[in-house]
């Protein structure tokens, strides 16, 4: 062994032990009167060594000439610090180092190696090997390991069997684009690789093994967000012979496990919300619930008054924000941007301030009166102090785009508290969407969907109205996971595929191997994944997944450090039978 120590473990109770250590040197300090500081730095910790021109005038000058970042290996007798560092675990010890190996030099590196360091995000990538050895980008690693590890304990010991499912398959196009890879044995055809494990997870519940996990790796070729990779990581379940609230009970009991065991949180009861209540009161299926502000309806008050902008919308909603009548008219015109970019897409915001006097103003005095304004707070629950933001439009479009307001206000009023936690399960959700271009309905979920039972009846009459069987956990407004009760009957599956557009044909190519299990007595199941990369990103505080990732992609897909994906060499090509042709 290189080390009989780590650099994280040594207190006062080690003082006069004489002890190995090896690591990195995080800094070199160059004190005046023959005295040279290294801290010397490994996964654990940070641990002070101190060279003397009086007690070793050769390893002093040894000492001098090492750099930031050399590994070493050093050996010496643990002593009391004179000046204490309480920030570090180490701190109210040093070593008096009567021994150095220069295990390797190293360049110096490309920024710095500390919590805060100097590298922007594209610098960081490229070197993400140097990126890992700072404190906190190794803290979340930890911190991932320790869900995934307190995944696999609670779930093992509810009798749930890790399987794992193959990661080459058949290509689906029904769902997010899928990464191809060609077959050299099997020339002009291809693999995809899984976007979930979907349909071995069900097959699996076909087979007998009615409680399966897995800690998976998914891939979707899709345009990238902070909260999306182009690989992630699912936890994927599936269990046999339960209904929806069975699943909703164990996945809650799973999240409560993991903020208990990891956080010290204990979480209470998660909350239902309907689809439906979702998008009325936040605009969102994904509804942050840490604040209030929830959308008012105020169109009825808004009538005949000659406004034509709130009398020819379908919808006119409002938020009110809780003391922000103080918000200037800079920056009142500075959400009417945000709200009135593409992404968004209204048309405009009209606000009334509720004074602390008691009087109101707002954006459409010339049409409303005073009255009027007034019935508009008493039915927002204003306050003096208070402001009321509104929107308008078509219900959908406007009720979303409400949403986003109301997360943008949140932001700034500091309403969004990263440690502070509000679970819920978003359900009844739509089984279908109809894309009205192409006059065809998709599936919200996936084709395995089970309708509500007391809705079957409205797939012949009216499809878009029928409920499914799917849930989502949210956390702070994020989608941490989903899932559904499947359909295990082969007569609902084929309705549910002659729904969706798909001929007997292409439904027996895609799903085939699916539906001739579903012969074989396959079981009523249910399932969930939750997306384990969000999750920890949660725990950890973090605006993005990159860094509870090891070696994550960049926005654009790219891998920085290893320069991929890359061109293939000519002869690879031609063993594959490909030929690349770039469309201008």
């Amino acid at each position: 062994m290189y080390r009989n120590h780590t650099c994280g473990e040594l207190t006062l109770a080690d003082v006069n032990k004489e002890v190995t250590l090896a690591g990195w040197v995080n800094a070199v300090r160059k004190l005046g009167g023959g005295v040279t500081f290294i801290d010397l730095r490994d996964r654990y910790g940070i641990t002070q060594l101190s060279f003397s021109k009086d007690i070793n005038a050769d390893l002093y000058e040894r000492a001098n000439k090492i750099g930031r970042e050399y590994v070493l290996q050093v050996t010496g007798k643990v002593e009391e610090r004179s000046s204490k560092n309480p920030n570090r675990s180490t701190g109210d010890i040093e070593i008096i180092v009567n021994e150095l190996v220069i295990l390797n030099t190293s360049d110096t590196p490309p920024f710095t190696i500390e919590d805060n360091t100097d590298g922007g995000d594209d610098l960081r990538m490229k070197y993400r090997y140097l990126d890992l050895r700072r404190d906190v980008v190794r803290k979340n690693l930890e911190l991932r390991h320790k869900i995934a590890f307190e995944t696999r304990r609670y779930l093992d010991e509810r009798q749930f069997l890790e399987v794992e499912t193959p990661v080459l398959i058949g290509s689906t196009p029904e769902g997010a684009r899928d990464f191809v890879v060609p077959s050299r044995m099997n020339p002009g055809e291809f693999y995809a690789l899984p976007q979930s494990p979907q349909l071995f997870k069900q097959l699996l519940m076909v087979s007998g093994f009615d409680r399966y996990f897995q800690i998976v790796k998914c891939f979707r070729d899709e345009d990238l967000r902070a909260d999306r990779q182009p690989e992630f990581t699912q936890i994927d379940c599936e269990m046999s012979y339960v209904n929806q609230e069975d699943v909703l009970n164990m996945f809650e009991g799973l999240t409560k496990h993991l903020f208990k065991v990891v956080k010290g949180i204990d979480i209470p009861d998660f909350p239902r919300m309907t689809y439906a209540h979702a998008m009325k009161y936040y605009g969102s299926d994904k509804p942050d619930t840490r604040f209030g502000m929830e959308f008012v309806e105020i169109k009825d008050l808004t009538e005949g008054k000659d406004f034509v902008v709130f009398d020819s919308s379908e919808y006119v909603g409002a938020i009110c924000a809780k003391g922000a009548a103080s918000y200037t008219r800079k920056q009142i015109d500075a959400l009417t941007d945000y709200v009135k970019r593409p992404q968004i897409g209204a048309k405009g915001l009209v606000y009334a301030r509720y004074e602390a006097d008691g009087s109101l103003k707002s954006s459409v005095d010339k049409f409303y009166s005073p009255e009027d304004l007034k019935m508009w707070a008493e039915r927002c629950q204003a306050e003096p102090g208070d402001l009321i933001l509104i929107i308008c439009g078509e219900t959908e479009k406007a009720q979303k785009q409400l949403g986003e307001l109301r997360l943008e206000v949140a932001d700034q009023l500091g309403l969004r508290d990263k440690n502070k936690f509000n679970c819920l399960w978003v359900i009844d959700f739509p089984l279908l969407e109809k894309d009205e271009e192409l006059g065809r309905y998709f599936a919200k979920h996936h084709p395995f969907t089970s309708p509500k039972e007391e809705d079957i009846a409205l797939l012949d009459s009216d499809p878009g109205a029928v409920r499914a069987n799917a849930y989502d956990m949210v956390i702070n407004g994020v989608e941490v996971g989903g899932g559904s009760v499947r359909i295990f009957n082969s007569q609902l599956q084929n309705k549910m595929f002659q729904i969706l557009g798909f001929t007997e044909e292409k439904a027996q190519a895609q799903f085939g191997f699916l539906m001739n299990a579903f012969k074989y007595g396959a079981p009523p199941h249910a399932g969930l994944a939750f997306g384990l990369d969000r999750l920890v990103s949660l725990f950890a505080g973090l605006d993005s997944i990159r860094d509870c990732i090891a070696f994550p992609k960049n926005n654009s897909g790219r891998d920085m450090m290893i320069d991929a994906p890359a061109t293939l060499d000519p002869a690879q090509l031609e063993e594959l039978n490909l030929k690349v042709e770039i469309k201008e």
